[in-house]
């Protein structure tokens, strides 16, 4: 079974609203099983200019688990707090 990574592309607008979602998710993601790859480091482009700052890369082991940890009440209540400080894309790639 492939691991999924759920890979998101982050422009925080408001730092201090964007941390009642960032203090939050790393302790949900840890129960359905995911751990943080790449969290908010210093982007060095080699082609092209992102239109974000923020690259989060969190890797489940399994797309089903992926889907649970986004489809789950304690993820959905957070997203208001991204959505509301921040301009984001999120999505999950399968790993080969």
């Amino acid at each position: 079974m492939a691991k999924a990574y759920l890979v998101a592309h982050i422009e925080v607008r408001d730092p201090l609203g964007y941390d009642a979602y960032r203090s939050r998710t790393g302790a949900v993601i840890e129960r359905f099983g995911g751990r943080f790859l790449v969290r908010g480091g210093t982007l060095h482009p080699l082609e092209g200019e992102p239109d974000f700052s923020r690259l989060v890369i969190i890797e489940f082991a399994d797309l089903d688990a992926a889907r649970r940890f986004y489809d789950s009440a304690e993820y959905q209540a957070l997203i208001p707090h991204r959505t509301d400080n921040a301009r984001s894309m999120l999505l999950i790639a399968e790993g080969v």
